[in-house]
């Protein structure tokens, strides 16, 4: 075989991977993804996570060095990605090859769901400024979610979802249905307040998440630097659970349960103890938390 040489690898490309991601499939595809890139003309550089907080730390420390930062993983992983980058004040083109769980990010940008036809999207180097959203001092590229199942994504076993995929969420939520309780909330979305007890919400720039929850896809534009709000009241009885759930499935937010608004800036007080996520990691407790809408902050290759 023809050696080239480091003039024919003009650009530099920085692969971060989370091995356990979704069903490990990065790690079947590896030689095949970096095979793309070289002959994209990329020189790669490959680096494997192994703990929480790593991708952040590689994105920030190395990032600024590269041409192209590409992230093998599910939301997580691009949420690590993105936040390093941030940290760093670093704007470079970011590549995501989804292989995770539910991909909520993919879904709503319409990227490639598998491995290699995202690899070779990116490797072609079409790029879109999207928006992300600012949660307090991180960001968050699909939703920050708050209530009912939005512990799920953190806590449900890597093995579980590995073997069942999207069931493994499910399975959790049936026996998690105790932890289900209403959460009063304050909040303001572009001064305009709200306030009851709910049973989730979101702030999200998607239309999806979690996998369950739709939103309309004529109303959401990724780069408008608006956020969706969306708040789903807390049932008083059997009946109230079973009409949200219909007007859940049915995308309806014409009742009285389904909140929709869209705002740049949003002010929640949280009671105590509220677990928010952040793309499917879990974010911390916090008393009270300043959102905004980050226009066209994200440079998104592929």
């Amino acid at each position: 075989m023809e050696e080239r040489t480091q003039t024919e690898f003009p650009r530099r490309a920085l692969l971060l991977m989370n091995p356990v991601a979704g069903r490990r499939a990065i790690q079947r595809d590896l030689t095949q993804v970096i095979r793309i890139f070289m002959d994209a003309g990329y020189l790669v550089t490959t680096m494997v996570t192994a703990a929480r907080g790593e991708m952040t730390a590689y994105a920030a420390r190395f990032g600024a060095a590269y041409d192209l930062v590409v992230c093998a993983g599910g939301d997580g992983t691009l949420n690590e990605t993105v936040n390093g980058l941030a940290a760093a004040g670093v704007d470079v083109p970011v590549g995501y090859l989804p292989c995770g769980t539910t991909n909520d990010f993919a879904n709503a940008h319409g990227l490639a769901k598998d491995i290699l036809p995202a690899a070779r999207r990116i490797a072609a180097g079409n790029r879109t400024r999207y928006d992300i959203g600012r949660f307090g001092d991180r960001c968050f590229c699909s939703a920050a979610f708050f209530g009912a199942f939005s512990w799920m994504a953190y806590t449900t076993d890597q093995t579980l979802k590995n073997k069942w995929g999207y069931g493994a969420y499910v399975l959790d939520g049936v026996r998690d249905l105790s932890r289900i309780k209403p959460i009063h909330m304050r909040i303001w979305t572009d001064g305009v307040l709200h306030e009851g007890d709910y049973l989730l919400g979101t702030v999200t720039n998607a239309t999806s998440v979690g996998g369950y929850l739709e939103l309309p896809r004529e109303l959401v534009d990724l780069s408008d630097g608006l956020l969706e709000v969306v708040l789903v009241k807390a049932p008083k009885s059997l009946l109230e659970f079973d009409m949200i759930a219909r007007a859940v499935a049915a995308r309806d937010f014409s009742g009285p349960y389904l909140t929709l608004t869209q705002a740049r800036e949003i002010r929640v007080e949280n009671p105590p103890e509220l677990q928010w996520s952040l793309d499917g990691e879990m974010s911390g407790v916090f008393d009270t938390v300043d959102i905004r809408a980050m226009q066209g902050f994200l440079n998104l290759q592929g």
